[in-house]
């Protein structure tokens, strides 16, 4: 009784020293926000993102245009009040009369005063905020360092690691898989050119290492290792990066010139002490425990990636400010009491004052800002979490917007590169969304019976994604029809996971069996939220396309506007509101007969498909049911898993993979997810080696065998036939002439070619990606070949074909894979020429979209989706 009586009594003072009536909120509603720091801090948000990308004296001209507007603005006030201060003088009063007269002066001016003072503080934080991104930008263009990028010029440097070491994300480049690299952000700190001197200088980085040697090593260092490396300079590739050049090492380990300092030692002692204690949990727990906890994602794989992208729950993925909130709420409770005196958690049980429990929780941000690092994104999602101290400090909901505005002000003006960050955007919008909006949207839910704690999450989670999809949309030109189920799904878990991540994390120095034993219980909650996105991002609505850009992102916020106002209207009316229910859970659900009456795809009947993947191949030949046989699996799993399940194709008794270039089996994790394989055929010439290792590597983890093709061998699945025409040679002949195909050799000239005879007697050759010269051989080497129905056009309708071969198959419908855009000029007009002249109806996935094959005989006919 007496903490509580404690805090009760300083939760009155506050309010008096205020001049708010405790429980004003309860009898007058929800307090207003407070919106005076708001102007302040997006004019200075605004200011910085503008200096940063104009020229130095622009900013200059800019800054000083600010403040000789806010000193216009202040000078008038200033002397109105020395007059008005005379006038008061005590020899020089006047009649009463007079006196009422100059005080109505005084009140008419008063609030021209006060938006006068608004006005200018905004020019004076503009100012503020243009000046800083100024100095921070000139760090890009003084010194060496921007200097030998232009000149892609070679020397020895000293850098100083200011950002934990990262691993890029595999990606297909062409034909083969770009170079897994390292990449680490730095500062510049000298720069010796050879047979030069040494200059002391300050510049930011990228640092690139492109070779596997040494690669533990580089991802071993910690923030503020100082190094020593050979490096070649590049320029940045967009003029707006936060860095003056990018250096790509030279191989080999790095040369340490200076240790981390004691603080980050400590923390990279605590994060490996996480790592090792979550070492035997299962894959998905093992990955994402650390990312949770403190924004380790060094074991997440693309696959999960990409399951959170699909379901908006990317956010948990980064360090922000709910992982420190939800450590916060072991001191205060439940979020809907954070801000009321009679508090839940540990606080009021082990006497902790109001005032005491903001201390304490303050002590809580610095240990996690410690161990997460004090980088620039650790200190933001620090000064989010703060928001809600001060809150408790001042036990007014009140002070929450302010604080939010004043936390944005003081991180811009400490790095204006944030006012850039699509990231700091998301985070500011969905606090201040959980402030502002959220809890009207609760009250709202409530009063319509929803429980309590129910409407809270319902609320938040509504909130944070009206205002983020719009963000979300502008630079990755998608929606996902699926982040407000599986936010509040993965919500259930993601306070007892982080809270025994947290737990484990302290404990494994000491005690490292203990810190296990806790890694093994956090474990389940973890692996529910990954088993939540993999569910929510495998669900065929999932996701979709939206226009990109700041105008996509423009009609997004438009839509999200009208739905939220129709909603208010209806919101006495049950039925429409049903029906919209009914209609968004087929659009995520996508019954295949609902998906084909509205869309027509795909087309009942359907022999032979190709799908939509980008720069690359992936085709599927009806088996029967939902059987299909899959020739090659493209460049992406996300593409080809959608193409394949909007097919129905639930089993694959065989796939072909025609050659191992990465644009034909990159996408092989996507076949095989959540289907029956029964087998993987090959070609006979393991080129390029890297690729063929990953299909071998992949198919072993999924238990499904690779065999390879033989020249005349014949397959029969239901209703499907075909002969493998090429390559030439054994299947026991990994290598040499014969497995490379013949005349040109190389990987194209060894893909598989299939002569196929599908239901109703159609006919499709694939031919894979087949260069003139075994084009040639092939059809000199069958003399049995002639006309086809379908011919897969060889290598994406490159301009490298053999007339000759478009001559002997004299095919109804040519089909052409290639991706929208791509800097090859696929299809080639020539190719398409030679083609039509022959009789061919020409359709290529670039321009078509996905295209199926449907009919026989005289009425075969070919369906675009993309028409």
């Amino acid at each position: 009784m007496g903490a509580g009586r404690e805090v009760e009594t300083e939760a009155e003072a506050d309010a008096g020293e205020n001049g708010v009536e405790r429980g004003g909120a309860e009898k007058g509603g929800a307090e207003a926000a407070d919106l005076r720091l708001v102007p302040l801090a997006l004019g200075a948000w605004a200011a910085a993102a503008v200096g940063l990308g104009v020229a130095g004296w622009w900013t200059v001209a800019g800054v000083g245009v600010c403040l000789a507007g806010a000193a216009a603005l202040l000078v008038p006030g200033v002397a109105r009040r020395v007059a008005g201060r005379r006038e008061a003088a005590p020899g020089d009063a006047g009649a009463g009369d007079a006196g009422s007269v100059r005080a109505g002066a005084r009140g008419r001016t008063a609030g021209w005063r006060l938006r006068a003072t608004a006005w200018a503080g905004v020019l004076l934080c503009a100012a503020a905020g243009a000046a800083s991104a100024g100095l921070h930008a000139a760090d890009l263009r003084r010194g060496p360092v921007p200097v030998l990028a232009r000149e892609y010029g070679r020397a020895w440097v000293e850098v100083t690691v200011t950002a934990d070491p990262r691993l890029t994300r595999p990606r297909v480049r062409g034909s083969g898989m770009a170079p897994v690299s390292v990449v680490v952000g730095a500062e510049v700190t000298r720069v010796e050119r050879p047979g030069g001197p040494a200059h002391r200088t300050r510049a930011p980085v990228l640092l690139i290492v492109p070779s596997e040697e040494g690669r533990e090593a580089w991802l071993r260092l910690l923030p503020s290792t100082r190094l020593r490396i050979a490096a070649r300079f590049a320029p940045p590739m967009d003029p707006g990066d936060p860095f003056a050049a990018v250096l790509k090492a030279r191989a080999g380990p790095p040369v340490v010139v200076a240790p981390p300092s004691a603080l980050q030692r400590t923390a990279g002692s605590l994060r490996a002490g996480l790592r090792e204690a979550t070492g035997g949990l299962a894959p998905d727990a093992r990955a994402l425990l650390p990312g949770l906890v403190v924004g380790d994602t060094s074991r997440i794989g693309t696959d999960l990636r990409e399951a959170f992208e699909a379901t908006d729950l990317t956010h948990l993925l980064a360090v922000s400010g709910s992982n420190l909130s939800i450590v916060l709420l072991l001191l205060v409770g439940r979020p809907g009491r954070a801000r009321q005196v009679e508090r839940g958690g540990l606080a009021p049980r082990i006497g902790l004052s109001l005032r005491g429990t903001a201390v304490a929780g303050a002590g809580l941000t610095l240990a996690f800002v410690v161990v997460c690092r004090p980088d620039p994104s650790v200190l933001r999602a620090a000064a989010c979490g703060l928001v809600a101290l001060l809150a408790i400090a001042t036990g007014r909901r009140r002070s929450l917007v302010p604080a939010l505005a004043g936390a944005v002000l003081l991180l811009v003006l400490y790095d204006p590169w944030l006012a850039r960050s699509y990231g700091f955007l998301l985070s500011v919008l969905a606090t201040g969304a959980l402030l502002v909006v959220a809890p009207g949207w609760s009250d709202a839910l409530r009063r319509r019976g929803v429980p309590g704690r129910l409407a809270e999450a319902l609320a938040a989670a509504l909130a944070a994604q009206a205002v983020s999809a719009p963000v979300v949309a502008v630079f990755a030109a998608r929606m996902s029809l699926v982040a407000i189920p599986a936010n509040l799904f993965a919500e259930l878990a993601v306070a007892p996971a982080t809270v025994l991540g947290f737990a484990a994390l302290a404990v494994a120095p000491l005690w490292p069996g203990g810190a296990a034993g806790l890694a093994w219980v956090a474990g389940w909650p973890a692996g529910w939220i990954a088993g939540v996105a993999r569910t929510g991002a495998a669900l065929p609505g999932a996701e979709v396309a939206w226009p990109g850009g700041w105008w996509g992102g423009g009609a997004l916020a438009l839509v999200t506007v009208v739905v939220v106002v129709v909603v208010r209207r209806l919101r006495r009316r049950a039925w429409p509101l049903a029906g919209a229910a009914v209609l968004l859970v087929l659009a995520v659900a996508r019954p295949a007969p609902v998906v084909r009456w509205f869309t027509g795809w795909p087309p009942p009947g359907w022999v032979f498909a190709m799908c939509q993947v980008g720069q690359g191949d992936a085709t599927v030949l009806a088996a029967g049911g939902d059987a299909g046989v899959v020739v090659d699996a493209g460049p992406d799993p996300a593409a080809v898993d959608r193409c394949l399940r909007e097919l129905g194709i639930e089993r694959v008794p065989l796939l072909v993979l025609t050659h191992f270039h990465a644009d034909h089996v990159a996408g092989l994790p996507g076949v095989l997810r959540g289907r029956a394989v029964g087998a993987i055929q090959v070609t006979g010439l393991d080129e390029p080696q890297g690729q063929a290792e990953f299909v071998r590597r992949v198919a072993k983890a999924a238990g499904v065998p690779v065999v390879r093709a033989v020249a005349g061998e014949r397959r029969r699945i239901g209703p499907l036939e075909w002969t493998v025409l090429w390559p030439p040679g054994g299947a026991g002949e990994g290598t040499g002439p014969g497995a490379s195909g013949g005349p040109g050799g190389g990987a194209n000239d060894a893909s598989v070619t299939l002569l196929v005879r599908a239901r109703g007697g159609v006919s499709v050759l694939l031919p894979g990606d087949l260069e003139p010269p075994a084009q040639r051989a092939l059809w000199r080497a069958h003399p049995e070949l002639g006309a086809v129905d379908v011919l897969k056009v060889a290598h994406h309708g490159s301009a490298h074909q053999d007339p000759g071969l478009a001559a002997v198959v004299r095919p109804r419908l040519a089909l052409v894979s290639a991706g929208r855009d791509n800097p090859y000029g696929h299809p080639a007009p020539r190719t398409l020429a030679v083609l039509r002249a022959g009789g061919a109806r020409v359709l290529s996935t670039d321009r078509d979209g996905a295209i199926a094959v449907v009919g026989a005989g005289g009425e075969l006919a070919a369906v675009a989706r993309g028409r």
